[in-house]
């Protein structure tokens, strides 16, 4: 059976101001190399979903990519699924109409390396399991921001913030570390749900950004919440 990567939506009004795709992590497995829309990493990034969506009043398209296989496969990676999926939406709704990404773990590694997909205008990574030299490439113009729990045992946050620094060359980054947090997201999930939203929606939309979010943009250290 041939595998590809699926689009699954939350929110697609008629005319959106923009789209948003939330990217999944999730090691691979072997002998199970399929996504499943059941799989937890796949299942926990869908209330994320849900509060960008409603937090957007109707103004943001927003859907769920499942990759092609799960984990990292050095043939096919989440990068070039997610570009297919910037490409697919561009088709749908115009090639003019701005993208945000939102990732989680690995998802969010692809979302900072899918960035310069020439629709992106937002990047979020939640607990990006991420390499130091992730940072290297040009986001020019884009708003990214990384936030990590500092309980993750899974994602180190030192390479996150190596990769926030070096981002800082090209990009607008804010970094939020959210105290007691860990990989999985399940403590402080409310926390990390809604800096995703807030951020999305404010620059995307132009909405107020929350406090926390004004203060990750003006600072060049990790904002502790």
């Amino acid at each position: 059976m041939r595998l590809e990567p699926r689009l699954i939506p939350t929110s697609t009004p008629r005319d959106p101001e923009g789209v948003v795709v939330v990217m999944h992590g999730g090691a691979s497995r072997q002998g199970s190399p399929m996504v499943s829309p059941t799989q937890l990493s796949v299942v926990r990034m869908v209330p994320i979903a849900r509060r960008i969506a409603r937090a957007s009043r109707g103004r943001l398209a927003v859907l769920r990519l499942l990759n092609t296989s799960r984990g990292w496969d050095a043939h096919h990676t989440p990068v070039q699924d997610a570009h297919w999926a910037l490409d697919e939406l561009a088709q749908r709704f115009g090639d003019d109409m701005p993208a945000g990404l939102v990732g989680h773990s690995l998802g969010g590694r692809a979302a900072i390396l899918a960035g310069d997909h020439r629709s992106v205008r937002s990047v979020v990574a939640l607990n990006p399991w991420v390499y130091p030299t992730d940072g290297g490439g040009s986001l020019a113009g884009r708003s990214v921001l990384i936030v990590h729990g500092d309980q993750d045992r899974i994602a180190d946050p030192r390479r996150a913030l190596a990769v926030a620094r070096d981002l800082r060359g090209s990009a607008t980054v804010g970094h939020v570390s959210v105290a007691g947090g860990k990989h999985a997201m399940l403590a402080r999930h409310g926390t990390f749900s809604g800096l995703a939203s807030d951020f999305t929606n404010t620059i995307l939309l132009g909405t107020p950004p929350s406090a926390p979010i004004a203060e990750a943009l003006d600072s060049r250290d990790p904002v502790e919440v």
